[in-house]
């Protein structure tokens, strides 16, 4: 046993094991730092994967007999991260980050003390994390921190299920135990997440009792539709049960007007004796920009541009309002920095979680004993990782400030991004309002943006301009390791002239996302860009003019 001892941490202490597992890191830090180049988005060389990749990796892997040694098994770790796309300035495609060290630290600590969120007797150190992070997330977005409760989940995704869950035992408390009545309903902008989609099904509410609510110019969902669905649905002998806010959607960071939706559901009560609507602010996106809630712009303590400055003031209004929200969420592996996966669920009421909490006579392994104070029977996990402590020491780390200097930053970029785009090309349109994400859109000839918004064009016409521009999509994403933008089947949609349906509109994503991403990189942006958009309009004049 003593051999099989040594592939462990010491349990006293020793030096030998110690700088054993230090050297071991060492060498995996010092190995992917190799495979590091500037102005490649990969790790060393990216595979070819041919039809057969993934089938060959099956048939070359078995279990070895004996243990390989610790120095073959970092080998073959490593060959795992050749061609692994590493966050550097190149990497502008989505809400992937670059973890800060703080972060990266707190991970390691989590696996080294390895305790189980469920339980503070076996996850003090995460436990107390998670205690900490919800009081200071509470007093961040105005919650009250002594009323507040959260734990951390399976992102963005995890905390829609779980209010929703929420939403379901509040109103119903029998609902556990006889099932969930067949009329119920939730509402979500026609732009929202798909997660309310995944949940509404999982919770047996049903796909066909999830309304989709048209959106402004603005991407925010429109207040009136909402409120005639919702009537609509009443008049029908529906309850209107949930809605999600969504506040910063996937692809063009729209932002729903929280406030607006709340004095509905309000209304709507009071009008038709309805008990509490339940509204969980989808904050996944956007949560971040809630460290901008007590930032002075009158004083403008970080010197912040006049642009940055305006972008920043008119997410204020939205995001100030978020406390009205019975709960949202705090994906910080997206804007935050920090590794996979570290989400807050973030529950305005803790006393909500009573009608998900199971009886202490369901729970004989944990929970129920005399010692032990923090038993979070009420998540839908039992094993939880620690991944509070991940948050807690980037929150440390970064602080306020810290934070609030990295979102600027992503909204300079974008802000210079947009303006040289413009300058570029004559037939590319922007697509969305100013954020840390940009949407935009190429024409065989100028743009006809403002006609298509207008219904103005046929299906038809629709059709070829997002084929136009998802042929340069896969232009482009074949040379992804150079610089990785995003795409999108599905920025927005608009009416075509000659059909009453419909129609999703294909766009390109630049989401700047890494803290190395700067106002100096974006001629190199829009360089790539022109570069690749001759090679298209070629191919394009070929085959259709």
């Amino acid at each position: 046993m003593s051999e099989l001892q040594q592939l462990f941490p010491s349990v006293d202490g020793n030096e030998k094991q110690r700088e054993e597992l230090g050297n071991y890191v060492q060498t995996i830090l010092s190995k992917i730092d190799e495979l590091k180049d500037p102005s490649k988005l990969t790790l060393g060389e990216m595979p070819v994967y041919s039809e057969d990749y993934y089938n060959r990796l099956m048939e070359h892997s078995s279990v070895p007999s004996a243990g390989l040694s610790m120095e073959n098994t970092i080998d073959e770790l490593l060959e795992l991260v050749k061609g692994h796309r590493f966050v550097n300035s190149s990497y502008v495609a989505n809400a992937a980050p670059l973890p800060n060290i703080a972060s990266i630290i707190g991970n390691l600590v989590m696996v080294l003390t390895n305790g189980n969120s469920l339980w503070d007797v076996e996850g003090p150190a995460a436990a107390s994390a998670e205690v900490k992070i919800t009081s200071m997330l509470s007093k961040v977005v105005g919650y009250d921190s002594n009323e507040s409760a959260g734990y951390t989940t399976w992102g963005g995704q995890g905390a829609v299920f779980n209010s929703l869950r929420l939403a379901i035992t509040r109103r119903f408390p029998q609902s556990n135990k006889i099932g969930v009545p067949n009329n119920l309903y939730c509402f979500c902008s026609e732009l929202s997440h798909y997660s309310l989609y995944k949940s509404v099904e999982a919770t047996g509410i049903g796909i066909n009792n999830m309304i989709r609510v048209k959106v402004n110019d603005d991407h925010s969902m429109n207040l009136d539709d909402l409120k005639e669905k919702m009537e609509e649905i009443i008049q029908f002998g529906g309850i209107p049960l949930y809605v999600l806010a969504t506040m910063g959607t996937t692809d063009t960071f729209g932002i729903d007007n929280i406030e607006g939706i709340k004095e509905i559901t309000t209304q709507l009560e009071k009008e038709y004796d309805l008990q509490p609507i339940y509204i969980h602010a989808d904050t996944a996106m956007g949560g971040m920009y809630t460290f901008f809630n007590q930032y002075s712009f009158e004083s403008n303590p970080l010197n912040l541009h006049s642009d940055v400055l305006h972008v920043l003031q008119n997410y204020h209004t939205k995001f100030s309002k978020v406390y009205l929200a019975d709960s949202m969420v705090f994906d910080f592996h997206k804007l935050g920095q920090t590794p996979y996966i570290t989400s807050l669920f973030l529950i305005k009421d803790k006393n909500n979680l009573q009608y998900v909490d199971l009886d202490a006579s369901e729970t004989p392994y944990v929970g129920n004993r005399g010692y032990g104070s923090y038993h979070t029977s009420y998540t839908l996990e039992c094993s939880r990782m620690g991944s509070a402590i991940s948050i807690y020491a980037s929150l440390l780390a970064l602080g306020m400030e810290g934070y609030q200097r990295l979102l600027a930053n992503y909204i300079e970029v974008n802000l210079r991004f947009r303006k040289t785009l413009k300058l570029a090309f004559n037939n590319v349109e922007i697509t969305n309002e100013v954020s840390p994400i940009t949407t935009f859109r190429f024409y065989p000839t100028n743009s006809r943006w403002k006609e298509e918004l207008n219904g103005m064009l046929t299906l038809e016409e629709i059709n070829e301009i997002n084929h136009y521009n998802e042929e340069f999509a896969e232009l482009i994403g074949i040379a992804r390791e150079h610089v990785f933008f995003g795409n999108t089947k599905k920025q927005r949609q608009v009416v075509a002239a000659n059909s009453n349906k419909n129609v999703s509109i294909y766009a390109h994503k630049f989401f700047s996302i890494s803290p190395y991403t700067t106002v100096e990189e974006v001629e190199r942006y829009i360089a790539f860009l022109q570069e690749h958009m001759n090679i298209h309009e070629k191919s394009y004049e070929l085959l259709y003019v």
